[in-house]
């Protein structure tokens, strides 16, 4: 079912990631003192990125028995089985409409940019078409392409306009992604030379019949490790909160936002789509990493004096019930972890606006014990916090609600005794959350001089207020998520089940 029809003759998606290429082409010919046109160009184009991500998502039918809608095809490389195809299904849908949110609001919370800001927005306008095109594509190298393209302007944006061992945050994450480049390249190399079929389309990919188990088991490690390097998984998640403290706001809400969702996504229509025998086979130890991922990183946020440290491994600890989802197997799961990239997503991106623009960048200050009483000077700020906050502890009404859920659920029937030792994970949150909501913006006002704080500009309302509604929105009304999630997601599922029940035939 779709509310809205779109011409099919249109190439929709190439439109969405070209949106945001062809203002950098623009801004390329500004001049490097012309910085309000390079805002306006930076924030109009990002909009129009957003507006297209929404018209496919009105236009999509998941009723359909199509899997993949608005395909485009053109041969690239035919002869090395290498074309331009791109496609989008209900995995996909959502984290289109993602990234538009992320990129828009991310361009409101950047009006302040005034280093280098010609670089700074062709930099960032990029790195988020580089993510659109990894939601897209259906042929794997084309995929990895776009994956490169996502993942290479973060040293420059970071080690450039980022703060806080900056030089170091930017070398650190650069070295561990491109560790798991390697790991994604040494997967293609097998995907390649392994099938009986010398293609990239992932649609020809997925039959598992093209793959022996044996080939599946072996090469779904490398393939799976290299995207959830970028998800976070312990132990390779050391990366990931150095990164977020490091990055400039914007770049971190794109970072959390969307950036670690792309690791999670590689590992579901990559590693699982195309290695269900192999994904079965981990699957365990896959649910012990993510249970890891889960405890510990709430565990370590609720240790945490730097506001924005704290969030980053609140990051790491959600992108471990994203993996635990993944690691049910079943399409209660995946559901849920599909929906918790897209709430986690939106969340994360407005907690970084919060604390990197509206505190940080007034207070010049990320310290618990340097903060307090800010209610009385931002109250809007301590207003979308507290919902962001709300949906990461799981309140019912909100998104992070459902996509908990629904995980939760998946790994009882997979693990149940992982399910249950994960659960520590939710006080451990509701504890972090209520102790920063606390030592913030209530309380004593410990620096007299808060009082005088510049008031919030009218872009981050904008931004605060369109994150806010949408957390809320996905709260009450979650079927505008789950219908075309759960449409896509149970021919996976099933491939999995199926895998499950030759794996014991096997034994």
């Amino acid at each position: 079912m779709n509310l809205i029809d779109l011409p099919m003759n249109v190439p929709w998606l190439s439109l969405v990631w070209l949106s945001l290429v062809i203002p950098t082409l623009i801004i390329a010919l500004l001049k490097p003192e012309q910085k309000r046109e390079i805002r306006i160009v930076g924030a109009v184009f990002s909009f129009i990125s957003l507006a297209l991500t929404l018209l496919v998502y009105l236009a999509y039918d998941y009723r359909s028995p199509q899997q993949f809608q608005f395909l485009e095809e053109v041969p690239w490389l035919p002869e090395l089985g290498i074309n331009y195809i791109l496609g989008v299904d209900g995995v996909s849908l959502p984290m289109l409409l993602l990234n538009g949110l992320v990129i828009f609001t991310g361009a409101l919370i950047s009006w302040n940019i005034e280093e280098r800001a010609r670089e700074y927005w062709a930099l960032l306008l990029l790195l988020a078409a580089g993510v659109y095109g990894v939601f897209v594509s259906l042929d794997l190298f084309l995929l990895f392409i776009f994956y490169e393209l996502a993942v290479l302007p973060m040293y420059l944006l970071i080690g450039i306009w980022g703060s806080t061992r900056k030089e170091y945050g930017a070398m650190k994450l650069t070295l561990y992604l491109m560790g798991g480049s390697a790991f994604i390249i040494l997967g293609l190399v097998a995907v390649y030379y392994s099938g009986t079929l010398r293609t990239f389309d992932m649609r020809l990919l997925a039959q598992s019949a093209l793959f022996s188990r044996d080939v599946q088991i072996i090469f779904f490690v490398p393939l799976f490790l290299g995207f959830a390097v970028l998800a976070g998984m312990f132990p390779f998640h050391t990366w990931s909160p150095t990164g977020h403290v490091a990055a400039p706001t914007a770049v971190s809400m794109l970072h959390a936002g969307v950036l670690m969702k792309l690791g999670s996504y590689g590992c579901l229509r990559v590693a699982m789509w195309i290695f269900p025998e192999g994904a079965n086979y981990w699957l365990l130890p896959i649910a012990i990493a993510a249970l890891i991922n889960a405890v510990y990183g709430a565990s370590i946020a609720m240790t945490q004096r730097d506001f924005k440290f704290m969030i980053g491994y609140s990051s790491v600890s959600h992108m471990g019930l994203t993996l635990m989802g993944l690691a049910a197997a079943n399409i209660i799961g995946i559901t849920g972890a599909v929906l918790q990239m897209f709430a986690h997503g939106v969340m994360t991106a407005l907690f970084f606006a919060v604390v990197g623009r509206m505190v940080y960048d007034r207070t010049h200050t990320r310290q618990f014990p340097e903060l307090g009483g800010l209610f009385n000077v931002i109250p809007f700020a301590a207003i979308v916090f507290i919902i962001a906050g709300l949906s990461s502890m799981g309140m019912p009404g909100l998104a992070g609600f459902w996509a908990e859920f629904n995980i939760f659920m998946g790994m009882w029937q997979r693990f149940p005794l992982i399910a249950v030792l994960a659960g520590i994970s939710i006080p451990i949150t509701a504890g972090y959350i209520l102790l920063a909501v606390y030592r913030v913006f209530f309380g004593e006002l410990k620096n007299p001089e808060f009082r005088r704080l510049p008031g919030l500009t009218t872009p981050e309302y904008v931004a605060g207020a369109i994150l806010a509604a949408v957390l809320i929105v996905s709260g009450i009304y979650p079927a505008y998520l789950t219908e075309p999630i759960e449409a896509s997601v149970r021919p996976i599922a099933e491939a999995l089940a199926r895998a499950g029940a030759l794996g014991m035939v096997g034994r």
